[in-house]
């Protein structure tokens, strides 16, 4: 199957990097948000990556008109609406929206009513089992995972993750996309968490019992990670990236589905935050107070 035109539900944190980087390997991408205010967020945030992508190349030797034409040349590449109608002739349909089943379910169902039968249906999902979003969409054989990380722009690998009604045929376009968007793809079947949280997010948990009880200050248990073992960044300082908002509804969401497995534990103080509304990063607040990407 040639995947040309590209849909991406969703342009926030997550979905304007995927529609990025899909512009930037030559496809043709429409980004659709249901609110017209975060669609222009989302593409302004586009527009950014790229003058300062411009700016780089040209520090690198290319000419400053040269750089300037490719970076508006990918932007043309890029159609932003409200209107799902736009993806009806769209052969790959990636989702980037709220991490909630019940809402993810719903939007598969009514894009099946919407895109063509041959097109693939991919979520970004970091958590949830691809298989019953693939039955929710009626075409459980076009399902696919393709779990992106944050940065998109900058993070190297992509999950291809396939259940167990994934045809051959959508598994292998999948895993081709994610390496034509310059992606290392891993492939994974539908478990909890995939590879990379399924290995993360318990480890972060873990860091956050050990803050509750009192046995190290969140300065050392990230320090002692970061140079302990090498880590770009300790279990607390990552929580705050990834939002404790999300990674709550990611223990939630295994707890309930897996309640006998001794490594999904959901910390008191995790709840308690995300309670109060410090989510991390993005609210400027978690364990960590936060100026964009600055934390103190």
């Amino acid at each position: 199957m040639v995947i040309k035109k590209v849909g991406v539900i969703g342009c926030g944190l997550m979905g304007h990097g995927i529609v990025q980087v899909a512009a930037q390997a030559g496809y043709s991408v429409v980004a659709v948000e249901s609110d017209p205010g975060a669609l222009q967020k989302g593409l302004s945030r586009i527009e950014k990556s790229l003058a300062k992508l411009a700016e780089k190349a040209v520090e690198k030797g290319k000419s400053a008109a040269a750089a300037e034409a490719d970076a508006k040349a990918t932007f043309a590449r890029i159609q932003g609406t409200t209107d799902k109608q736009a993806l009806k002739d769209a052969d790959l349909v990636i989702e980037a929206i709220v991490e909630n089943l019940e809402v993810k379910n719903k939007l598969f169902a009514e894009l099946d009513k919407i895109v063509q039968k041959s097109a693939i249906f991919a979520s970004n999902t970091s958590s949830f089992p691809i298989g019953a979003m693939g039955r929710a969409s009626g075409r459980p054989d076009r399902m696919v995972g393709l779990h992106f990380f944050n940065p998109v722009q900058l993070m190297k690998l992509v999950e291809v993750v396939r259940a167990a009604e994934t045809s051959n045929e959508a598994f292998a376009a999948a895993r081709a996309f994610g390496e034509s968007v310059g992606k290392i793809p891993v492939a994974c079947k539908d478990t909890p968490g995939f590879v990379v949280n399924r290995l993360l997010v318990p480890y972060m948990s873990q860091a956050l019992l050990m803050l509750e009880r009192g046995e190290a200050t969140k300065e050392d248990i990230d320090a002692a990670m970061q140079y302990g073992c090498g880590y770009p960044m300790g279990p607390l300082t990552l929580t705050g990236y990834v939002g404790l908002d999300t990674t709550l509804a990611i223990l939630e969401g295994w707890v309930k589905s897996y309640p006998n497995e001794p490594a999904f534990v959901i910390p008191a103080i995790l709840r308690q935050k995300v309670k109060e509304g410090k989510l991390g990063r993005k609210s400027g607040e978690g364990f960590y107070k936060w100026d964009g990407d600055k934390k103190s």
